[in-house]
C-alpha cells in the first residue's frame, strides 16, 4: 500500500487563490481544469514518492522537500515517514520571485 497524500493548509490556500484568480480572469471552467490538473499531478506520488526532484532552495530545512511541475506551478512536498504520508506543503507559481518559496512550512 502506498503513502497517503495530505494537503497542508498553505497548499490548500494556494489552490483556493489560484482558483479564485482564474475563475475571474479566465472563467470557472478553466480554473477548475487547472486545479484538477494540479491535484491529479500528485496522484502518482502515492506509489512513487521520490519521483520529484529535490528542491534546492529549501535544502536548509529539516524536511527533504521535493517538487513536481505542472504548467507554471511547483508542487512542493515532503515524505513524512512518521505519519506514513506525503505532505503537499506549497503550490508555488514559478513566475514570481524565487525567494518567495521560503514561505513553505
Amino acid at each position: 500500500m502506498g503513502l497517503e497524500i495530505y494537503w497542508l493548509q498553505l497548499a490548500e490556500d494556494k489552490l483556493n487563490n489560484i482558483y479564485s484568480y482564474y475563475s475571474v480572469t479566465a472563467g470557472k471552467r478553466l480554473a477548475q481544469k487547472l486545479i484538477n490538473g494540479i491535484v491529479d499531478a500528485t496522484i502518482d506520488l502515492e506509489k512513487q514518492p521520490e519521483i520529484g526532484q529535490v528542491e534546492l532552495s529549501l535544502s536548509n530545512r529539516k524536511q527533504k522537500f521535493r517538487y513536481l511541475v505542472f504548467k507554471n506551478y511547483k508542487i512542493v512536498y515532503w515524505i513524512n515517514s512518521d505519519s506514513n504520508r506525503i505532505e503537499i506543503a506549497n503550490i508555488f507559481d514559478c513566475r514570481q520571485d524565487p525567494n518567495n518559496i521560503q514561505e513553505t512550512k
